[in-house]
């Protein structure tokens, strides 16, 4: 698929436990009954025992320390996100590592500030109202929660300055960002009613979180360890930042040990099945974190050891079975290019110049196309497309199947059952008026109008139907990810729809798809954020201010960071500018070209090779219906662990990541979370997450740490500082020669 962001499905890390699912049907069953027994709790018991039934009103919330930690947080992440997102070896700093920071610089901001009040247009405010509460800490993460994410307009700047040398500049990229990642609350705000409000919208992503702020604040008894989570917390980022230097700087090939390649490099079979650039990446080992913990798979402490596994069956028979069997059967000629690329070809091998068949308007020129050669794909390349589509139906069969029925009864109690102890606990604050969420999507609307017409992104017209997606689906869409934890991507529906209405425009295809897709996953986002802070009894309007302050700063930080690195890293988004190669930007370049400039009629239709892909979504449909019918004949049987939605995640990042981040993270992930939760969970329970953020942080600022140090040393050029000893993955099988 195009990016990480454009996954099939969800990502990995948004299941939870099989357990836990199977025992939230079985509540929704007799919660009827129950309610009587409960009715100071929730009538489910995932969220009553992750959430307090309590609330203290007069505990503050948006105070100085939380606006400063959360603005803080917010720029700090949105700079390093977006720095690494350029990157070869992306990686990104997600929410724990800011709960986890900001819990001791809170309570050090409460020792050290002064305990004055001060009075502004009469309001009374202190720099220090007391302890740092559970609520401060809980805006702060929502501030920052804005800048986990780069965002996704940033995509359409870079291909459309780096590939299709026309740069928007800065101000319209402003208005581009600003307005398609704020119309999302607007979606959001309106849907309140259906998604927050009703006891049966769980949301069980945000217990997670509920449960970790809980474990900061409140007092538990959890063993394991004389260390605290701080200090755990702190050896790794000192120990983690002090080894990227290796990795990083003096030894970069430790981030691709390829025994295939050490052990044959005149080999060209070798060398395609063993490289992490334009092979499979078998036998491919790293030793930097960044590869282990990367924007592709996260963290391998994130997902539990069941899930992990298939995600790694799923890229085996992908990246290790299906794409050496369709590379050396010579399908669709695809040994004229690399077995593994993001990039896109001609007929006979060569890098296909989008310049070539272009008019000077930005338009696809039909003569020159015929002229020139028809567009043509590698093997994996095209293949993800097809599983996207069989991904996307196969996640749709997979809840009908499992979550259906829990689905259903928790619709019909949406509209019937008695609001709970959570819900009667936020009438205390003040709700966010409707028409705040009004005037921000009337002048976001009005604003994208104007940004798309008058730089040329896309007709006005095209702008209301991309709104009109997001208006059907967040609710329908926003139910499903609120019970079964998935959310169905409409990425390939919007390439459908823009491809079709105007193919030939590469830069509308990939607006349409910002305003269609990214405005619904982003109200969907927000909206869980808004469960979260209802679990956490944040006053509404705070939690409105934080997500819409953060994701305003986020916005410019990344903007800002983004046109900073093009104007100054030397061949950036290409090879010689290595790291910065701009993997992720390529991928959603080459789908432009496949999607918008040439178009599905072309690429997919009757008369292209590559139409049969289509039909991967009937594999998509059918492959969880015998593991359903067998598990429920068979219920204690293994054969309950196999999830096939996770069998399609690898798909929708293979290319762009490397082709060893899965081996090395599922690595990383048999000694987290197989070998140390089995045998000391104690320990693992106590110190996993503190682990993961600190080696996390410390590489990433390690990695920025260095960038600036050496940004003007000539490295020694030696064996170890070159990270391509399988140069002849580079070729295509039928255009290089072998040696005898």
């Amino acid at each position: 698929m195009d990016v990480s962001k454009e996954s099939s499905g969800s990502s990995h890390d948004d299941f939870i436990s099989s357990s836990g699912m199977h025992d939230m049907e079985k509540q929704t069953k007799n919660v009827d009954g129950m309610a009587d027994e409960v009715d100071d709790d929730s009538p489910f018991e995932m969220v009553r025992t992750a959430v307090s039934n309590k609330d203290s009103p007069e505990l503050p919330c948006l105070t100085f320390r939380s606006w400063v930690l959360g603005i803080g947080f917010c720029a700090a992440l949105s700079f390093v996100n977006q720095f690494y997102w350029f990157r070869e070896n992306s990686i990104i700093l997600g929410g724990f590592v800011v709960q986890l920071i900001s819990f001791p610089l809170g309570y050090l901001m409460a020792l050290l500030l002064p305990k004055r009040t001060f009075n502004t247009f009469g309001w009374s405010w202190s720099l220090n109202p007391g302890p740092f509460n559970i609520k401060e800490h809980v805006i702060v993460s929502i501030f920052a929660g804005a800048s986990v994410g780069t965002a996704y307009g940033i995509d359409v700047v870079t291909i459309k300055r780096m590939w299709y040398k026309s740069g928007l500049g800065f101000g319209p990229s402003v208005l581009f960002i600003l307005t398609s990642q704020i119309m999302g609350y607007s979606f959001a705000g309106f849907s309140r009613k259906f998604l927050v409000y009703p006891a049966s919208m769980i949301w069980p992503a945000s217990l997670i979180s509920v449960t970790l702020f809980r474990t900061f604040h409140e007092v538990q008894s959890i063993g394991g360890g004389r260390f605290t989570r701080s200090q755990i917390f702190w050896i790794c980022f000192i120990g983690s930042f002090a080894w990227y230097f290796i990795p990083g700087v003096i030894f970069p090939a430790l981030g691709f040990l390829s025994i295939l390649c050490f052990a044959a490099p005149g080999n060209i079979i070798a060398n395609q099945l063993g490289d992490a650039f334009n092979g499979v990446g078998m036998l491919n080992f790293s030793l930097d974190w960044s590869y282990i913990s990367s924007a592709y798979t996260q963290s391998p402490i994130a997902i539990p050891w069941v899930y992990a596994c298939n995600v790694f069956v799923g890229f085996v028979i992908i990246m290790w079975v299906a794409t050496p069997i369709g590379y050396y059967t010579n399908t669709w000629d695809t040994q004229l290019m690399p077995m593994y690329s993001a990039s896109v070809y001609t007929t006979n091998g060569s890098v296909f110049d989008i310049h070539q068949v272009m008019t000077n308007n930005g338009m696809l020129d039909v003569e020159k196309y015929a002229s020139y050669g028809p567009l043509r794909l590698t093997f994996a390349f095209a293949m993800t497309y097809g599983l996207g589509f069989a991904g996307l139906v196969n996640l749709i069969s997979y809840i009908a199947l499992n979550h259906g029925p829990s689905i259903m009864e928790q619709m019909r109690q949406a509209r019937t059952l008695n609001e709970d102890v959570h819900m009667r606990l936020m009438r205390v604050y003040k709700e966010v008026p409707h028409w705040w969420y009004g005037v921000t999507f009337v002048i976001t609307f009005a604003l994208s109008i104007v940004t798309c017409e008058v730089y040329n992104l896309m007709p006005w017209y095209w702008v209301i139907v991309a709104t009109v997606i997001p208006l059907v689906f967040t609710v329908p869409i926003g139910i499903i990810q609120a019970i079964s934890n998935q959310q169905p991507g409409l990425n390939v529906i919007t390439e459908f729809i823009i491809g079709y209405a105007r193919a030939g425009d590469p830069i509308a295809n990939v607006t349409f798809k910002v305003y269609g897709y990214i405005t619904m996953a982003q109200a969907l986002a927000l909206v869980s954020d808004q469960k979260l802070g209802h679990y956490m009894k944040i006053p509404p309007r705070d939690l409105f201010i934080a997500q819409l302050v953060g994701t305003i700063i986020a916005a410019f930080v990344q903007l800002g960071v983004a046109f900073w690195l093009m104007d100054t890293v030397a061949n950036i988004c290409t090879p010689e500018g290595f790291p910065f190669t701009c993997i992720q930007a390529n991928t959603f370049f080459s789908a432009s070209v496949i999607w918008g400039l040439v178009g599905p009629e072309r690429m997919f239709g009757t008369s292209s090779p590559y139409h049969p892909i289509l039909y991967l979504f009937i594999l998509g449909a059918l492959l969880p219906v015998p593991f359903w019918l067998w598990k429920q004949k068979f219920p204690t049987s293994w054969i309950r662990h196999v999830h096939t939605p996770l069998l399609f995640i690898a798909s929708g990042f293979m290319p762009p990541a490397p082709s060893h981040v899965y081996t090395n993270w599922f690595i990383g992930c048999f000694f987290f979370n197989y070998l140390w939760h089995k045998y000391r969970n104690a320990q693992w329970n106590r110190y996993a997450f503190a682990l993961s953020a600190g080696l996390d942080s410390g590489l990433a600022i390690s990695g920025i740490v260095t960038y600036f140090a050496f940004m003007n040393v000539k490295m020694p050029d030696w064996w170890g500082y070159n990270t391509h000893h399988c140069p002849l993955a580079a070729h295509g099988m039928s255009s290089y020669e072998q040696p005898v």
